[in-house]
């Protein structure tokens, strides 16, 4: 059970309170989340299972797929239906050219800055934890980028979009600058997130189903193997010797004759097909194990 199990989060529930969950249905506490997904959010969240735990570090950049409903007509503290109204109600007028030219300005590389009530950390301190008691901060802008992004439907006062973007990058602070500039306000009604990096919402489950799985002994079912991660990274099945090797973290060797392009990383298999480790390349053919599981 070393691998990544995908998660179809429900709405209302906090990242950690599903790590907390997956504990239970799993009997393990090596579980973690591959990127937090706000409580009014849901879909994708994959979740690092048991000694896949120390992989985490190589999934730093992956891009997300969105699809929001953002509403027109007031704006909110936290940029989205959970936060209280901080302007007046201001009637929308959206045409379908309006809320093109809008949201046009969000396509590709540019700076945003971050919701007030968010996990980014102000002298250690995450945002939101400093909003809360009303204590003053300054965010700065970050550069995210919105590879692209769909007006889906325009319904009454909500717009439904699709968007695939960066790591790091807000749907609500998309929400809330739309809103600023047409001049009514507008915040994120609902959000579903339906890939992480290469995690999609087809091989995702529900808690319960996960429940369900584990109460049959059949969980594994639902398991991707750690073997299949990061298939950006070459597989390099090992002997047993070459095994014994990694698990010393001692450097290895793997044949000359297989191209590797230029990839840094390998993955390093044993006979069974169970990822034993990650390498990192020190010389032609030879690796350094910087991960071993």
């Amino acid at each position: 059970m070393n691998g990544v199990i995908v998660v179809d989060k429900p709405a209302g529930w906090t990242s950690h309170d599903v790590v907390n969950r997956m504990r239970r249905i799993a009997g393990t506490k090596k579980v973690g989340h591959l990127g937090t997904l706000d409580p009014l959010a849901t879909g994708v969240l994959p979740l690092l299972v048991n000694r896949a735990t120390r992989l985490a570090q190589f999934f730093t950049a992956n891009e997300k797929t969105y699809e929001g409903l953002v509403r027109f007509g007031w704006a909110t503290g936290s940029y989205d239906a959970d936060g209280e109204p901080t302007s007046a109600p201001v009637p929308p007028e959206l045409t379908a050219e309006r809320v093109e030219g809008v949201f046009s300005a969000f396509r590709g590389t540019f700076q945003q800055t971050p919701p007030p009530v968010s996990a980014k950390k102000i002298g250690g301190r995450p945002a939101y934890e400093l909003a809360r008691k009303k204590i003053e901060f300054e965010l700065r802008p970050v550069e995210v980028t919105v590879h692209s992004l769909e007006v889906l439907a325009i319904d009454g006062d909500d717009v439904r979009l699709r968007l695939r973007c960066s790591a790091g990058t807000y749907v609500r602070s998309i929400a809330h600058e739309a809103g600023l500039r047409l001049g009514c306000g507008a915040f994120l009604q609902a959000l579903r997130r339906t890939a992480s990096g290469g995690f999609s919402i087809g091989q995702a489950r529900t808690l319960d189903e996960l429940a369900e799985l584990a109460a049959a002994q059949r969980l594994a079912e639902a398991l991707i193997p750690a073997a299949e991660l990061l298939p950006e990274m070459p597989l390099e099945i090992v002997d047993r010797i070459t095994e014994t090797q990694i698990r010393q973290g001692r450097d290895f060797r793997v044949s000359p004759f297989r191209s590797r392009g230029d990839a840094h990383f390998v993955k390093a298999a044993n006979l069974d097909g169970e990822l034993i480790g990650i390498g990192e390349a020190v010389l032609p053919n030879v690796y350094h194990p910087a991960v071993v599981l």
